[in-house]
């Protein structure tokens, strides 16, 4: 079965909208994602689900794009080779990730 990595490229940690719209005892103790962590690699395939130890919340963000990424969608004109660009959808603390083909 085919499979892809998936490696942690940033985690990042938006404070002026923390500051803003994130209720106040949680601002004290928000700061980046502390599931993730750069330079981390997880090898995935289409139907066995997320790997050990991956956020559920972020599995769910880019389970579409690793689906369409093993049915052939390369997204057009956005990335050049078999490499795919995708982020988890908190918006206070997204963590960016690289998507490629592993070969067979």
């Amino acid at each position: 079965m085919a499979k892809c990595k998936i490696t942690v490229l940033k985690t990042s940690f938006n404070k002026d909208y923390v500051e803003l719209y994130v209720e106040a005892e949680r601002r004290k103790t928000l700061g980046p994602c502390e599931v993730f962590k750069e330079g981390q690699e997880f090898v995935v395939d289409a139907v066995s689900g997320p790997p050990p130890g991956f956020c559920a919340w972020a599995w769910d963000d880019l389970y579409k794009v690793v689906v369409a990424y093993f049915a052939g969608g390369r997204f057009g004109m956005w990335y050049e080779g078999k490499v795919i660009i995708a982020c988890c959808s908190d918006g206070t603390r997204p963590v960016y990730f690289k998507i490629e083909g592993l070969e067979d």
